[in-house]
């Protein structure tokens, strides 16, 4: 980690989506294997054995590589698409943006609450700003979102954000630096391009300042 708490840069390597045909860091990729019955799986966390299949983690993306037969091509066999794969890789992606900011809050590096979450964008200990789909926009924009890549997630819903914090539900967030918060904001993006938003580092409108 450098100075000031902020993450080094990453080396990423690159592999090439299926449906688009360009290459890409994985972090913006999901990643497919193949079952024993040759039906494709979305490996979310990146550890199932065998070759993997990338796709860029859009919609649209996943949509054509399962209607052109994209994946048997890239596993050159017969494969097994299951129905709804967008849809499922989305819920899963979205659990697995949940479980991360458990963690992180469990870890001590995420809060939640208003005042909370003013306090560590004022002392300059968030990295990130977390805020609900569905939470009044008048609030939100009550807080400023801190400078650079990765500085608002604006895909998740108050139920979702409430989740990883033990509650019903939750508009505002917020992330400390470190790895945690990477996977977070990687994970976030994700979930965005297969939830079709954009706007924002990822998802969303981002905030605006203080009032």
């Amino acid at each position: 980690m450098t100075r000031g708490g902020r993450e080094k840069d990453r080396e990423d390597p690159e592999r090439k989506c299926i449906a688009t045909g360009e290459s890409q860091p994985k972090a913006g990729l999901i990643r497919f294997c193949l079952d024993p019955e040759g039906q494709i799986v979305p490996d979310i966390l990146g550890k199932l054995p065998g070759r993997g299949i990338y796709v860029s983690a859009d919609r649209a993306a996943m949509a054509l590589a399962a209607r052109k037969g994209l994946f048997a091509r890239a596993a050159r066999q017969s494969v097994k698409v299951p129905d709804g794969l967008a849809e499922l890789v989305e819920k899963l992606i979205g659990q697995r943006v949940v479980e991360l900011l458990s963690m992180a809050r469990k870890a001590g590096d995420a809060v939640t609450g208003y005042e909370k979450v003013k306090d560590w964008l004022l002392k300059g200990t968030a990295t990130t700003l977390i805020q609900a789909t569905d939470g009044s926009e008048r609030g939100k924009t009550k807080l400023h979102a801190p400078e650079g890549k990765g500085g608002f997630i604006g895909i998740l819903t108050a139920g979702e954000i409430g989740l990883a914090f033990g509650r019903e539900r939750a508009i505002h967030a917020a992330l400390a630096a470190g790895g945690l918060r990477t996977r977070v904001v990687e994970e976030a993006a994700k979930l965005a391009g297969l939830r079709g938003q954009t706007g924002g580092d990822d998802g969303g409108e981002t905030a605006m300042k203080d009032t």
